[in-house]
Parts: C-alpha cells; sequence; structure tokens
C-alpha cells in the first residue's frame, strides 16, 4: 500500500510503499551526513523511492540530484514524488543497473555520490520473502564494490562519496573504498543509546583524497534519559537546519 508523508511542517512530501520501501532511520542519518553548498552535483545510488535525495533537497534546495535505481516501481514512485514537489528540474530518477553505470551517465559529473547499499552478503544473514526486498537487503544484484566502483566513475577529483552501512563490514567497506581511488575520510558511529554498540556506520570518502581518517564522537539516537538527542531531531527536521 502506497503512503504519502511529509519531512516537516511545511517540507517536501514523498511517497513510499509498506510492502517494499518503508523509509528507515539510516536514510535520515545519511540524509543529515553529507556537507552541502548551493549548485552541487549529486548521484544517489541506488535511489529507491528517491527519499534519501529528497532529504538532500530539504536541507539545501539548490542541489540536483539523479539517482539511480534498479527497480522500475520504485523509480516510478520517484519521480511521482518529484512531480507532486515541483522539482522535477532537481531529483531525477535513472532507471538502471549501476553495475552498467558508464551506459547511463558520464564521468567526473558529480561533486557528491551517496548510497545506503544492501548491507548483507548474498546468502547470508535472514532470507527476505520477496525479490524487492531481497535486493534492498543483500547484495544479490550488486555488492559493495559494485557501488564503489559506479560511486569512483561518477565522481569528479576531489569529490566526495558518503554512505551508510554495518559495523560489522567496516573493513569490507574500507577495503572497497580504496581498491577504487576513494579515501576514507571521515567516520562516525551511530549508537542506539549510550552504553551501546554501535549499530550503523556513516562514512565519508574522497576521490583522490589523501590518507587520513577524522574520527567523529558517535552519533546517539536518544540520550540517557531516554529522549531523542538534537541530532536525531535534526534529522528528522525537528529543528531547523541553517542552510548554506
Amino acid at each position: 500500500m502506497e503512503h504519502w508523508d511529509t519531512l516537516c511542517p511545511g517540507g517536501l512530501r514523498f511517497c513510499w510503499d509498506e510492502t517494499a520501501h518503508k523509509p528507515g532511520t539510516d536514510s535520515f542519518l545519511l540524509g543529515s551526513f553529507p556537507r552541502l553548498r548551493p549548485g552541487l552535483r549529486v548521484c544517489d545510488l541506488g535511489s529507491g523511492t528517491g527519499l534519501l535525495g529528497l532529504l538532500l533537497l530539504q536541507r539545501q534546495r539548490d542541489l540536483h540530484v539523479t539517482g539511480v535505481e534498479l527497480q522500475g516501481p520504485a523509480a516510478a514512485l520517484a519521480d511521482r514524488t518529484a512531480e507532486e514537489n515541483a522539482l522535477t528540474d532537481r531529483l531525477v530518477t535513472l532507471q538502471g543497473d549501476l553495475r552498467d553505470i558508464r551506459t547511463l551517465l558520464g564521468s567526473g559529473r558529480f561533486g557528491l555520490c551517496v548510497s545506503n547499499p544492501p548491507y548483507f552478503p548474498s546468502g547470508s544473514g535472514k532470507s527476505a520473502p520477496d525479490a524487492v526486498r531481497r535486493t534492498a537487503r543483500s547484495e544479490t544484484d550488486c555488492t559493495l564494490s559494485d557501488v564503489c566502483r559506479a560511486a569512483a566513475y561518477l565522481l569528479r577529483w576531489g569529490g566526495d562519496f558518503c554512505l551508510v552501512h554495518r559495523p560489522e563490514r567496516l573493513c569490507d567497506l574500507v577495503c572497497a573504498l580504496r581498491e577504487n581511488g576513494l579515501e576514507p575520510k571521515r567516520l562516525r558511529m551511530v549508537e542506539a543509546r549510550p552504553g551501546c554498540a554501535p549499530s550503523l556506520v556513516l562514512l565519508e570518502a574522497r576521490r583522490g583524497g589523501k590518507p587520513g581518517l577524522a574520527v567523529e564522537p558517535p552519533l546517539r539516537l536518544v540520550d540517557e534519559t531516554g529522549a531523542d538527542t538534537a541530532e536525531m531531531n535534526a534529522a528528522y527536521f525537528r529543528t531547523k537546519e541553517k542552510t548554506p
């Protein structure tokens, strides 16, 4: 069943499907992670229904976001979201396979790539009940290396790649990035609450960057009292962010 929601009062609206494309906290946290500036060209690899691109546009309206999405129904929802918000010139979705990125887009066109890729290697973890969710959850249709290779091709020299993943895949992630000329530059672990082991990792890598990784303080979702933290509220647009 399809639903329409609003990111914040008076903000952008997005369409999602509860059977396959539920909005998750990982997308909202990744949406708050990149450093944005007016005029930036962004590519969202595995863009789904376009939520991540919309989150970036809510933060900084003067962006141009191109999504690459394999599944036709998800790409169609992204197009409807763009139309609903009068953003068809700023939120564009290409239906296609990111493994064939050279047939879809030119090299070096983007200053920022983002991705919320599948978290689990094919054949591992709990099996998803249908093909749509298997594609989103596990590396059946693209691997971590495929995503990093596509990002490296699309980014200009000095461009950034921001993504969210699972902490247990951090070694795989760093290796895949470096194998494709993307140097990890900024790392932030996500903890549900103080004292908990990290549940997600946010990582920024740079095409052609020099070695040197900045490890930021953990991002906590709730504080000692159980209340949402200021950063969690900002990720969900409950507080106003100053845009550049």
